[in-house]
């Protein structure tokens, strides 16, 4: 996948609730990767994750349509997102 395409966006997801400590950057990870996405999954100090995807915009939406499902580790009380444009930062997608 070439992130510098004109169709690259680079979405960043907040996830409220029980997400860490139960494999959700994990679970997040694998997702993105068979979306063909390159980023990261990262804890944050007050109990959330940080979820940074770039890619194609379709495949961000079912990023973050999986991410706000009822089929993730933990428990998911809401998320926030933010959308731009991709910076071509990553390669592959990691746990941070």
């Amino acid at each position: 996948m070439s992130i510098n395409s004109d169709s690259a966006v680079r979405l960043t997801a907040w996830v409220h609730g029980n997400v860490q400590g139960v494999g959700f950057r994990w679970w997040t990870r694998s997702r993105a990767l068979e979306l063909g996405l390159v980023g990261q999954a990262r804890n944050l100090p007050d109990g959330r994750v940080a979820v940074v995807a770039e890619g194609d915009r379709a495949a961000c939406e079912q990023l973050l349509e999986l991410l706000r499902g009822d089929r993730t580790p933990g428990y998911v009380d809401h998320v926030v997102e933010q959308w731009g444009g991709a910076r071509g930062e990553f390669n592959g997608f990691v746990e941070a």
